[in-house]
């Protein structure tokens, strides 16, 4: 699942931040090949304040999720409900901003036994995380938090996985140059 629904309101570019080009290709991309990558059974896109549909490949599910800007909870809830009606067992959640992750990541976390596997570069715990069915009932359900308070609250279910890559997120236009 790769979360691709926000706004983006710190990105003062000509265009959304996720249609941004970035090394020869919009941003959004990165995120998602990485997710196709891994081998996963299904890769999901949760869209809202951008219609990403003509940048997607034809392989990828884009779920539209209209409550966009309630915050990120609701784009999580709209990945588990997706993966609750296809029978999936966990969700391996990622972020559309985040190009510098490579499929050994999402992969990493997947195979992790906890019901939550948190991605680690360099000690530093962020996306992709992976989420087992019995903890989706623990999520919240709005705000702009995702599975971060729940990962806070109930340690003894987190596992910390070490991965290759780079976590940078592309906020602003800076962020872009920087990493670009």
């Amino acid at each position: 699942m790769v979360l691709a629904a926000g706004g983006g309101a710190r990105f003062a570019g000509a265009t959304h931040k996720l249609l941004a080009s970035f090394r020869g290709r919009p941003l959004v991309l990165w995120s998602v090949d990485a997710a196709r990558a891994a081998g996963l059974d299904e890769t999901v896109v949760i869209t809202g304040a951008v219609d990403l549909a003509g940048q997607l490949p034809d392989d990828v599910t884009v779920i539209e999720n209209h409550a966009w800007a309630e915050g990120q909870a609701t784009s999580l809830r709209a990945a588990v409900d997706w993966a609750e009606h296809r029978g999936h067992r966990a969700v391996i959640v990622g972020l559309g901003d985040q190009p510098l992750i490579p499929a050994a990541a999402w992969t990493a976390v997947a195979a992790d036994p906890h019901p939550i596997a948190v991605a680690s570069f360099e000690g530093r715990r962020r996306p992709p995380v992976k989420l087992d069915r019995q903890v989706w009932p623990l999520l919240p359900v709005g705000g702009d938090v995702g599975a971060r308070e729940l990962i806070a609250s109930r340690p003894d279910l987190v596992g910390e996985v070490a991965c290759p890559g780079t976590p940078a997120d592309v906020d602003t236009v800076e962020d872009l140059v920087r990493w670009s």
